[in-house]
């Protein structure tokens, strides 16, 4: 029997930020965090999961290279290895993120919080960037993030923008929406383009409907967050993208983090900035 997956509490999604990115670690491999890591460990960057069988990395690899803004590649395993070194001391990715997603011939199966018993000597981890990492320099230029303050999940969406295939891996974007005031939305555009490795600047702003997004009250992944009057909604390319291509390509067996619960890294997000 595998780990599942409990039920998120209110009192679980409760935190000040606070904290290292080790500790972050720690907690999700005790079982002792099973919810979003959006706030936690400000100051490292976070990144998104991709675990898949090594004759299918070729072409999950040419298809990062082929999205960069969805699937900015920050680090990558040998086979049979759960370890990524160049992120952090004592990463497993078996056990370090909050929540995973298991599928099976492309299809959601399971859900876990630890996948040390589904691991084989064929796999290969993809870590891709994360928005999480870049909210830091959001707040400390005093833009709110509404999520962060409700300790919720953000908001993520399907939209109709195609991505570019690679082997059999292809499938619609998807992305995270935040709403700001203009004068925050303006700012937010500039901080977030200095960070490229966690998905850069946004790809829209204003009319979801433009990007296939017929309802924001109603998310694909996380949860609901309120656009109030005067407020316009900045969407950004997610790592979740990867999500919709793996059920796609229909891979054996493939495991990926849960939306929103990511693996906290030992990278200051300072030093991912390009300006």
């Amino acid at each position: 029997m595998g780990h599942g997956l409990p039920k998120t509490e209110a009192a679980e999604r409760a935190h000040d930020g606070a904290g290292d990115a080790a500790a972050v670690r720690r907690d999700a491999r005790a079982g002792r965090l099973t919810s979003t890591t959006a706030g936690r460990a400000l100051g490292f960057a976070q990144a998104n999961l991709v675990i898949l069988p090594q004759r299918f990395a070729l072409d999950f690899l040419t298809y990062c290279q082929r999205n960069p803004k969805p699937c900015p590649l920050v680090g990558l395993s040998e086979a049979g290895d759960p370890a990524l070194p160049t992120l952090g001391r004592d990463i497993d990715v078996r056990s370090d993120l909050p929540a995973y997603r298991v599928f099976r011939d492309g299809e959601l199966v399971e859900r876990r919080t630890n996948i040390a018993e589904l691991w084989r000597e064929d796999f290969v981890a993809f870590a891709l960037g994360c928005s999480f990492s870049w909210e830091e320099a959001l707040l400390d230029e005093g833009i709110p993030l509404r999520h962060v303050a409700r300790a919720a999940n953000v908001s993520m969406y399907r939209t109709s923008i195609a991505t570019q295939p690679a082997g059999p891996f292809g499938g619609d974007l998807v992305v995270s929406m935040r709403p700001f005031a203009t004068a925050h939305a303006i700012r937010a555009i500039q901080l977030t383009s200095r960070f490229p490795s966690s998905h850069g600047a946004p790809v829209h702003f204003g009319d979801p409907r433009q990007i296939g997004i017929a309802d924001l009250a109603q998310p694909d992944y996380g949860d609901p967050t309120d656009v109030e009057a005067g407020e316009v909604p900045v969407f950004w390319a997610c790592g979740v993208t990867p999500q919709v291509a793996i059920r796609n390509a229909g891979v054996d067996l493939c495991i990926t983090h849960e939306p929103g619960c990511m693996l906290v890294t030992d990278l200051p997000n300072a030093g991912t900035a390009v300006l």
